[in-house]
């Protein structure tokens, strides 16, 4: 019995001896796996408590025959747990709330960016409302000034008639005075050897 408590007191002492590899590294336990602590770098050594999965711990040391790696956790305990559960990348409890804050993050990004839109889109109408305002208008206007130039012209056509009409009033009159004046001549020259004394005439014979 000695001889085998000597021989396992030797066993651990050259476990304990063996090669580590130091690193200061931050490490995570696996998800989903509570593990044990150890006291020693091996399964030999006792037990000296338990770790929550996803814990964030301190890597201090590798022992690199029995990979096993020397932890200090959050509560500063120092133990053994083997190299396999650990983990490099975050656990879940560590990523969740990262991963939800970049959901928000993002939610109000899109929310603002809908608010965004949802104002453009507003300004867009207001300025086609009154861009519509304003070509109305302008079709009103072009109306106004096309009956405008159609009562224009009508107002010239009745004015070129009545002008042509006055124009045949006075080309009449002048005939009518020329006539009257040829008739009044044509009068006087059949009227004026009547009108001239014989006794002139007889004198200028003797």
């Amino acid at each position: 019995m000695l001889n085998l408590r000597t021989i396992s007191i030797a066993l651990l002492a050259s476990l304990s001896m063996t090669s580590f590899t130091v690193a200061a590294d931050t490490r995570y336990i696996s998800d989903n796996l509570n593990t044990y602590l150890r006291g020693g770098p091996s399964d030999n050594y006792r037990l000296t408590g338990t770790i929550n999965a996803g814990e964030k711990v301190e890597l201090l040391a590798v022992n690199d025959s029995t990979k096993y790696g020397q932890i200090q956790d959050s509560k500063g305990r120092t133990a053994w747990i083997p190299m396999d559960q650990l983990s490099t990348a975050p656990s879940l409890s560590e990523r969740v709330p990262a991963l939800e804050q970049q959901v928000k993050d993002l939610t109000d990004k899109l929310t603002n960016i809908d608010n965004s839109w949802n104002q453009r889109t507003a300004d867009m109408q207001e300025k086609v409302a009154k861009s519509d305002g304003i070509i109305n208008g302008l079709k009103q206007e072009n109306q106004q000034l096309k009956d405008e130039l159609a009562d224009a012209r009508k107002k010239v056509s009745d004015i070129s008639l009545q002008m042509d009409d006055k124009q045949r009033t006075i080309i009449q009159q002048w005939f009518m005075y020329g006539g009257g004046v040829a008739g009044v001549g044509l009068i006087l020259g059949l009227l004026l050897p009547y009108l001239i004394p014989r006794r002139k005439k007889d004198r200028w014979m003797n």
